[in-house]
């Protein structure tokens, strides 16, 4: 059974920095890709970043050059590293894993994800 369990969430000031970690068990990182999407109020989800299994990464213009997504294959652990935060970020955070047989995939997109976290909250005030 997969687990995904996020932390790090929080409320800081705009330009202020969080990381945020997901937790992963009854998944590998060579099962396939993972990722990182926001849900701000009344709003869709969005993809914010993603990393392959071979270690490939993809960003959303909205968070490129800000966002560093990462992981730690001995803690089973992904990571979202978050600097120079805006208002506009403040959003309800999940990781998400997909299974792939391809080692280069890597999405943003919400229905290439099969098992989702419960999300953590992050709030930038300005």
């Amino acid at each position: 059974q997969v687990r995904l369990v996020e932390s790090g969430g929080g409320s800081v000031q705009s330009g202020g920095s969080l990381r945020l970690s997901c937790a992963a068990s009854g998944y590998t990182f060579s099962n396939g890709y993972m990722g990182w999407f926001r849900q701000p109020p009344g709003r869709e989800r969005e993809g914010v970043a993603s990393i392959s299994v071979n270690g490939d990464t993809i960003y959303a213009d909205s968070v490129k050059g800000r966002f560093t997504i990462s992981r730690d294959n001995a803690r089973n652990t992904l990571y979202l590293q978050m600097n120079s935060l805006k208002p506009e970020d403040t959003a309800m955070y999940y990781c998400a894993a997909a299974f792939s047989v391809s080692s280069l995939t890597m999405s943003l997109d919400v229905m290439s994800y099969v098992y989702w976290g419960q999300g953590t909250q992050v709030t930038v005030s300005s």
